[in-house]
């Protein structure tokens, strides 16, 4: 039982290491692509949330794999986040 403790606890500890990591980027294109709608509804072109959207974020152009890298840390966050809801075994 001891055990199933250990791995429940280390699991809970991955998890609450990884969301934030993943959860960053995430966010930040969810917000920069909401921003930017809604600014081009106003008449307000901010290109540079579409550039942040997109992953270029100034001299650090990720946009060649940014999909790849959120689409990976949405899987990851998922799978982390089921490890915790599956029933341990004793």
């Amino acid at each position: 039982m001891k055990r199933v403790l250990d791995s429940q606890r280390q699991a809970r500890r991955v998890h609450r290491w990884l969301v934030p990591i993943a959860a960053a980027p995430l966010m930040l294109t969810a917000i920069s692509g909401s921003l930017y709608s809604v600014l081009l509804e106003q008449g307000i072109d901010a290109f540079w949330l579409l550039k942040i959207h997109t992953g270029r974020f100034g001299w650090l152009n990720l946009q060649s794999f940014y999909p790849a890298l959120l689409g990976v840390l949405t899987v990851v966050i998922t799978a982390s986040g089921l490890t915790l809801l599956m029933k341990p075994r004793s």
